[in-house]
């Protein structure tokens, strides 16, 4: 997953409306997707990337590794970037959803996974690259850990 970042402090996020079938369906994401064969993480990085949007990252920056556990579904582990510059032009139409650039102090008022509000304030901490384990029950955030050390998930 990445969260590319324009000169207005805005990431472009993703409205995954487009699958009737999609654990995401009707939330805002960032942009990037499942490995192919032989890839590394920043290879797959870039080619979502290119793939949704349109846009090349010119330089990834490694933020963390999230691994998400959930009731019913096999454990993933997502690699986290960001970029703040990128070479083409925006697509108008992408398959997985719209895409939208919003001010990053406005993306925690979306619709986005409890979990994703961790990442983020880390991502606008500046925090230095991290381990976090997300775990879901019943779409629900049960139990978040942050290098080792649990984290509230109380409201």
């Amino acid at each position: 997953l990445i969260y590319l970042e324009n000169p207005q402090g805005e990431y472009l996020m993703l409205h995954r409306i487009k699958k009737e079938v999609d654990v995401n369906r009707d939330k805002w994401i960032g942009v990037g997707g499942k490995f192919e064969e032989g890839e590394s993480p920043d290879e797959c990085a870039l080619r979502e990337v290119r793939e949704e949007t349109g846009l090349t990252p010119v330089q990834l920056r490694f933020r963390g590794v999230v691994t998400f556990l959930n009731e019913g579904w096999e454990g993933e582990y997502m690699y986290l970037f960001t970029a703040d510059s990128w070479t083409g032009e925006l697509v108008r139409d992408c398959d997985e959803g719209e895409l939208a650039w919003v001010p990053k102090e406005k993306v925690l008022e979306l619709p986005i996974w409890e979990g994703d509000k961790i990442f983020l304030r880390l991502l606008s901490e500046a925090a230095p690259p991290f381990l976090l384990t997300l775990e879901y029950q019943a779409g629900r955030l049960v139990r978040a850990v942050l290098n080792g050390e649990a984290l509230s998930t109380n409201k």
